[in-house]
């Protein structure tokens, strides 16, 4: 068996803690002692050695498959002050079983930042989602992913923001999407903000190689994405504002929110709720619409 990891410690000397750091050691104390108790032996392939008085793994147990030492993991369990790594806590989730959402959770009380998420296969948008963006309109509303692909989006939406049945990516659409962009009063100016936010979002996975075909592409596509990308400015504002001038409705102005769906990395349900005067104008326009396909 390879020698136990000595990660460093600092336990000699006490240190004045706040209360939102004891909160913390307290709850990874729990944590850690609930996700042993849950194993048995025999559920990480360890021999039942001995009458034991409590369930689950063992301390030195949990230390022996992590590959640390037994003290140190002992600290670790008791929230001690001591310093621990990434590649010690992803030791400790494989010998706990965790599961992403638990590894998160440990980086979390362990002070450390959540390792990025892994590049996941699209997953398609549930019944109760779909009946949540149908029962929003006539409000626009859709969901993306992680590359600003649609995933689902609703009628208003196609039809206040032109999108069309080619239409796949918000991005590509905000750039490239000619009758968009013509109902799209402030395009000019909200151009920079669609590109800053996207590079926030591209931050999050600098491992994905998606990412990478889908800038070469913008920056074949489109001159003024590839002189917008150039700036290197980020953006990550959740509200935006969407004016449009509809040729039959109107005047239409929305505010655009991005609400992340926790169950699904990545992914965002975007709701654009209009201003006074435009929800009038829109439920006329989309009524006629759905008595002209009706007849």
């Amino acid at each position: 068996m390879a020698a136990a990891k000595s990660p460093a410690t600092s336990t000699s000397t006490p240190t004045t803690t706040s209360p939102t750091t004891d909160r913390r050691r307290e709850e990874l104390r729990d944590f850690l002692r609930t996700r042993r108790a849950r194993l048995a032996p025999a559920d990480v392939g360890m021999p039942e050695a001995g009458r034991r008085r409590t369930p689950g793994l063992r301390r030195e147990e949990v230390a022996v498959l992590a590959g640390v030492g037994v003290s140190w993991y002992t600290w670790l369990e008791q929230g001690r002050d001591i310093k621990v790594s990434g590649e010690v806590l992803d030791a400790i989730c494989r010998a706990l079983r965790l599961d992403g959402r638990e590894r998160e959770h440990l980086y979390l009380l362990a002070g450390l930042n959540p390792p990025i998420a892994e590049a996941l296969p699209a997953i398609p948008v549930t019944p109760e989602l779909q009946r949540l963006l149908d029962a929003w309109s006539p409000r626009p509303g859709y969901v993306r992913d992680r590359y600003w692909n649609f995933l689902a989006i609703n009628d208003a939406a196609r039809e206040v923001f032109g999108y069309g049945d080619t239409d796949h990516n918000c991005l590509i659409s905000f750039f490239t999407n000619v009758h968009y962009r013509a109902l799209h009063a402030e395009w000019q100016a909200a151009a920079p903000g669609v590109v800053g936010r996207f590079r926030a979002d591209v931050a999050r996975y600098p491992d994905d190689p998606e990412f990478d075909r889908l800038i070469e592409d913008m920056h074949a596509a489109s001159p003024e994405f590839a002189e917008l990308w150039a700036r290197h400015e980020v953006g990550g504002e959740s509200q935006v504002r969407k004016a449009i001038h509809h040729p039959e409705a109107g005047d239409l102005v929305f505010e655009a929110t991005q609400l992340p769906l926790p169950d699904r990395p990545g992914h965002n349900l975007i709701l654009h709720n209009p201003l006074p005067g435009t929800l009038e104008r829109l439920e006329r326009h989309m009524t006629r619409i759905r008595l002209a396909r009706a007849s």
